[in-house]
C-alpha cells in the first residue's frame, strides 16, 4: 500500500497512491489524514489497502497523482528520532578528525531527537537565513512510522510495529555542529526541518526488497543534476530498525505516528572508504562523507558544502526503474 498527504490544513489530506504513483484517491471516507490512520491502524488499514487495490484496478477512477502538491507524510509528528545505524559513516566523521571511535558504537546506537512540528514538503526550498560558515549539507536516510510501541519492547517485536517506510532529507549545518557538540548537550540548530518523500509504503508493498527491517536497495542522490551517491541501504547497516525503534523504546513508549531513521546510508568498499560515483564507487548520501575521504586522502576537504541555488534530490528506483517513494528535489534558497 501506497499513502500520501496533500497539502491541506497542518497535517494534510490522506491519500492512496497507485503503485506507479500516477493515480490517486481520497481517503477521507476512511481517515482524513495519516496520523488519524496511524491512531486507528488496526481499524482502517485493510479498508485502505482495499481502496488502494480499487485504484490500482481502476475501479475507482481517482485523479492525477501530482507529487508538487504533497506535504511529507506526516506534515508534523509527535516524535522523530534519528539514528546512525551505518556505522562506517560514524567511523570516517571520527577518522577524519584523528580520533578513536569507541568499541560500544558497533554494538549501541547513536540516537539524537530532532524538531519534529515543521517538517518540509518534498519540493520546498531548504532555506537559510546565510550559506557561509553554516555547511549546508543533505543526509539521504530511510525512515519508519510507527504504531504505538511499548516500553521495553524487542527488536523482534518492534518490527512488528513498523507500518509505514519512506525516504528523508535529513538537512544538517555541518558549521554549527562542533560549536553545539562542545556544549555537551546535543543538536538543536544545526539541525532544522527535515523533508520525507511524497509517499510512504508498507512493507508489505516493498516485498522481498525489506528483509530483517532493512531495505535493499540503492539510494539515489543527485547534486545539481549528477549523481552524487547511489550506496545500497541493505548493505552496511549495522542497527536494523527493529534495534532502531527497541533503542529508542528502551525507556519510554513511543506513540502511534513516530518516526525513526536510519542516519545517512553509507557503503564501505573492500573494507574501507567508499569511491566517488566518478572513480565507479557508490559515491555517498552526503556532503560531509566525501570531504571525509578527502581529509583522509589529501589532509584536507576540496568538495564544498551547498550553497544558495544548489539542488539536491532523492529517490528510489525498484528493478524496473520505477520510482519506489516518489522525489525529493529541494533547492537551497536564502530566507
Amino acid at each position: 500500500m501506497k499513502l500520501a498527504s496533500l497539502k491541506s490544513g497542518r497535517d494534510g489530506q490522506l491519500v492512496v497512491v497507485s503503485d506507479d504513483l500516477t493515480r490517486m484517491a481520497s481517503a477521507a471516507a476512511i481517515a482524513p489524514t495519516l496520523q488519524s490512520a496511524l491512531d486507528n491502524w488496526a481499524a482502517v488499514s485493510d479498508r485502505l489497502e482495499a481502496l488502494q487495490g480499487q485504484l490500482n484496478r481502476a475501479e475507482v477512477e481517482g485523479e492525477p497523482f501530482d507529487q508538487h502538491r504533497c506535504h511529507s507524510p506526516l506534515p508534523r509528528a509527535y516524535h522523530w528520532a534519528d539514528g546512525s545505524a551505518y556505522v562506517n559513516h560514524v567511523q570516517l566523521v571520527r577518522r577524519a578528525r584523528n580520533a578513536e571511535m569507541p568499541e560500544s558504537f558497533w554494538s549501541d546506537p547513536l540516537m539524537y531527537q530532532g524538531g519534529s512540528d515543521t517538517f518540509l514538503a518534498p519540493r520546498a526550498p531548504i532555506t537559510m537565513p546565510q550559506s557561509e560558515g553554516f555547511g549546508i549539507d543533505f543526509e539521504a536516510e530511510i525512515a519508519v512510522i510507527t504504531d504505538d510501541v511499548p516500553m521495553g519492547v524487542t527488536p523482534e517485536q518492534a518490527l512488528g510495529h513498523i507500518k509505514l517506510v519512506m525516504l528523508v532529507n535529513d538537512v544538517s549545518l555541518r558549521g554549527l555542529i562542533p560549536g553545539e557538540l562542545a556544549k555537551g548537550f546535543g543538536f538543536y540548530q544545526s539541525k532544522p526541518s527535515s523533508a520525507f518523500s511524497p509517499v510512504c509504503v508498507t512493507p508489505q508493498q516493498l516485498g522481498d526488497q525489506w528483509q530483517q527491517g532493512k531495505l535493499h536497495r540503492p539510494l539515489v542522490s543527485e547534486l545539481n543534476g549528477r549523481i552524487f551517491g547511489r550506496p545500497d541501504a541493505g548493505v552496511d547497516m549495522t542497527f536494523n530498525f527493529g534495534q532502531l525503534v527497541a533503542h529508542a523504546a528502551k525507556t519510554r513508549p513511543l506513540g502511534a505516528g513516530s518516526i525513526i531513521g536510519s542516519g545517512t546510508v553509507s557503503n564501505q568498499l573492500d573494507g574501507g572508504p567508499g569511491k566517488p560515483v566518478a572513480e565507479g564507487g557508490v559515491g555517498y548520501s552526503c556532503i560531509a562523507e566525501i570531504r571525509m575521504i578527502e581529509t583522509i586522502r589529501t589532509g584536507a576537504p576540496s568538495t564544498p558544502f551547498m550553497d544558495f541555488g544548489d539542488r539536491i534530490a532523492i529517490e528510489m528506483f525498484d528493478d524496473q526503474g520505477r520510482s519506489i517513494f516518489g522525489r525529493i528535489e529541494q533547492v537551497v534558497e536564502k530566507a
